[in-house]
């Protein structure tokens, strides 16, 4: 097995750099762009003043929104796909605002300032001044992409249909450069400035392309990885090993997920998250899924040698933001695949609580049961109706953990499965006491 150094020696608080160096480059860019701003001041109008004030702050919010999703290895690795997707899906509707505020208050400055009525100024703007046009349809993309992101839409969307409007992003990204070099009369009396502003601009676009587009591709033509074996965990649950060159370059760990793509019927041309269920091994990979959905359904008919495309390590959910020696690991259903992979990599002492419905429901236990033996681990199957009280209250509940585990707050917490069973572990961990920073969950369906 590929030996990783205990972090929980040195007590790093990885996450917590991770989030205060990615929010003070954001604030200091903010304060940068509004401090040259405010020396181009005061303009011909105080609406357009305001529009584009609105214009330079979208510009900084673009530029993070890219790098949130840019899957840059260090920040994902310590902070986490979901928190990340989650960040940029709450600056898109903070980047919305500011360019619809923006498109409004130029158009009523400038109708203002010419003393023309708005609807004539509006039709003049677009079919006479280069560049409105471009930065009109760019707001438009993103009004469309913001919508369908929406929850409410998102769930009544196929993925392969939301990915599509998604990918808008990228043509609004390319008509607001266009709009802002032929318009972009702001900073015009300051070189710097425009070479600062092109510089976020192509940067953050930058580290998209190389995150999203090209170290997929250089680890796929790298590694070339394929299936060597697919086995039935159950009637319905399938492992697939697969192999690869020189895999240890990944650096994956246990705990982390890949967005997988097989080159078999149904299945190419879609890509689903998948956990690690056991840690990296020499230039073997492994992931166990349940087949509740008619892609994962296909992977049962997977034949070795298949080729195997993919995208990854991602995700935070690993040993690198431990802070104590000892762990708690908590599963449910088939989320016990990354505890089953962390259970294996993981060092100090390990309490394990699998929640299923019944004996015959628990994925791998027998390799639970196994790893927890050669480790000096506990294990706690913990079966019944989830709805089913013990003793001491709901089987998740503070006094049924208090009882299992009387040392949990010393302990990190690792929770996976379903997200009403998670949801009530983080419930949980609060009552009791265990500090946030110790409690490490990841929703791994955020990253597609």
């Amino acid at each position: 097995m590929t030996t990783i150094a205990d972090e929980t020696t040195t007590r790093r608080p990885a996450r917590r750099i991770a989030r205060r160096t990615l929010a003070a480059i954001a604030v200091a860019n903010l304060l940068l762009i509004n401090f040259l701003y405010a020396l181009s001041l005061p303009g011909s109008d105080p609406l357009v003043d305001i529009g584009r004030f609105c214009a330079v702050n979208a510009t900084c919010v673009l530029a993070l929104q890219l790098v949130l999703v840019a899957r840059i290895p260090w920040l994902d690795h310590r902070i986490g796909t979901d928190r990340l997707t989650s960040w940029h899906r709450v600056s898109g509707m903070t980047l919305v605002t500011l360019l619809v505020t923006h498109g409004v208050f130029i158009t009523l400055g400038y109708a203002h300032v010419s003393g023309k009525p708005l609807l004539t100024e509006v039709l003049e703007m677009e079919t006479t001044v280069d560049g409105v046009l471009f930065g009109t349809l760019a707001v438009v993309l993103l009004v469309l992409v913001a919508f369908v992101s929406a929850r409410f839409a998102r769930r009544r969307l196929p993925y392969q249909v939301w990915h599509v409007i998604h990918l808008g992003t990228y043509a609004a990204v390319v008509l607001g450069f266009l709009h802002a070099s032929l318009l972009g009369t702001t900073f015009a009396r300051s070189a710097a400035t425009g070479i600062y502003l092109d510089i976020l601009w192509f940067g953050s676009l930058a580290a998209l392309l190389t995150g999203r587009l090209l170290l997929p591709m250089a680890r796929n033509l790298r590694h070339r990885l394929r299936v060597v074996d697919v086995r039935f965990e159950s009637p319905d649950v399938v492992s697939v090993l697969m192999t690869g060159r020189d895999l240890r370059r990944l650096r994956a760990r246990a705990g982390q997920f890949f967005l997988w793509r097989f080159a078999a019927p149904g299945l190419r041309w879609q890509a689903h998250p998948y956990s690690l269920s056991a840690a990296p091994h020499g230039n073997e990979l492994r992931i166990t899924v349940k087949a509740v959905g008619e892609s994962s359904a296909r992977l049962r008919a997977l034949r070795p040698g298949t080729r195997v495309y993919f995208e990854g390590p991602y995700g935070a959910f690993t040993g690198l933001n431990r802070l104590k020696d000892a762990a708690l690991l908590i599963a449910g259903g088939v989320g016990v695949t990354p505890i089953r992979a962390l259970l294996e990599e993981l060092r100090g002492h390990a309490v394990v609580l699998y929640r299923a419905r019944s004996t015959a429901d628990a994925v791998l236990i027998q390799e639970l049961d196994a790893l927890a033996k050669r480790r000096g681990a506990v294990l706690y199957l913990l079966t019944g109706p989830s709805a089913a009280p013990t003793p001491r209250g709901p089987v998740l509940g503070p006094a049924n953990i208090a009882a299992l585990v009387p040392d949990v707050r010393s302990r990190d917490v690792f929770v996976c499965g379903p997200g009403r069973m998670t949801a009530t572990v983080l419930r949980t961990m609060d009552a009791l006491g265990v500090p946030a920073e110790q409690v490490h969950s990841e929703r791994f369906g955020f990253a597609t």
